[in-house]
């Protein structure tokens, strides 16, 4: 069996898969945490006013514009677009958005590596917060200020609906229905409820559920490396702080290099070493590897040693 027939990012028990991947693992207990906080604030006052209304004021996703309950214009920050996305209404918001997370997001982070499914999950919640913000007062909908990870989620799901069309979902553990069908299902439903008087935030949904689909599909043509992009935005930086305006090539630099590390590589000839043993110790270092950071994220030497391996299988 060639070594790529195996799934590494199926629930199957092959070595180097995570049911409680890193990312997910640090969510739902920050989530948790927050949660515990906001039941904790409820019944506390400071100066007579709630807990819950400092904490809704200053961490939760205040509209741009109007006024609150008591009268105050709402307070909106730009760190609400994060920290909105840790806060939840009662048990069963917080019980569903977990669940949902950790059930189509463990195969994400195990296919994708922790760094960039934390990214793309903040992301997806980022861009789903400013839907919220921009359009919901065209459509008429509630001014409140708006807390869960729904958008997040969603867009979680979305991403696993288009890695595994074919999958099986069980819908209350007895109906089968594939996850292509479902989520495209709760994604119309959602957009068929933009407007209504309720205050779900569908449109974070919605933008949630829309960046998701853009990203993977940017991703898979242009094969997205966070550790690189963040490499070049700190370069970028770097230069900027040192005076770069006045020298355009010292922005170009870090690509160069790169360009030239990656010529480099390409030269590698795992013929060199055929005569060395792989070892299995060696496989399966590479396959934790995949599991952690995924795919993309090997160097060239270890692709061509999975490469090679596959032809002898």
């Amino acid at each position: 069996m060639s070594i790529y027939d195996r799934d590494y990012y199926r629930p199957s028990g092959f070595r180097g898969f995570s049911f409680f991947p890193p990312v997910i693992k640090t969510l739902l207990i920050a989530n948790g945490v927050v949660f515990f906080l906001q039941i904790m604030l409820e019944n506390i006052t400071f100066g007579g006013i709630p807990g819950w209304y400092y904490l809704n004021r200053y961490f939760a996703l205040n509209p741009l514009f109007g006024f609150d309950n008591a009268g105050v214009p709402f307070n909106f920050q730009v760190w609400q677009l994060v920290t909105y996305q840790f806060m939840h209404g009662d048990f069963g918001h917080i019980f569903f958005n977990m669940f949902m997370l950790w059930m189509f997001g463990m195969e994400i982070e195990n296919l994708w590596g922790s760094k960039k499914f934390l990214f793309f999950y903040l992301l997806c919640g980022i861009i789903g917060g400013l839907f919220q913000l921009l359009l919901a007062p065209l459509f008429g909908s509630s001014l409140a200020p708006t807390i869960g990870a729904s958008g997040a989620v969603y867009g979680v799901m979305v991403a696993f609906a288009l890695f595994f069309p074919e999958r099986y979902i069980f819908i209350y553990f007895l109906l089968p229905v594939k996850a292509k069908y479902l989520i495209t299902f709760l994604i119309v439903l959602e957009f068929m409820m933009v407007g209504d008087m309720s205050f779900i935030a569908h449109l974070a949904h919605i933008g949630g559920a829309a960046s998701s689909f853009v990203f993977v599909m940017l991703d898979r043509k242009f094969n997205f490396n966070i550790d690189k992009f963040f490499n070049v935005v700190k370069d970028g930086i770097s230069s900027s702080k040192t005076g770069a305006k006045a020298d355009r090539g010292s922005f170009r630099k870090p690509f160069a290099q790169r360009k030239d590390q990656i010529k480099e590589a390409d030269f590698f000839d795992i013929n060199n070493s055929r005569e060395e043993e792989i070892s299995q110790e060696v496989i399966d270092g590479i396959l934790d590897k995949i599991s952690r950071e995924g795919y993309q994220n090997l160097s060239e030497r270890e692709k061509k040693i999975l490469f090679e391996v596959s032809k002898r299988s």
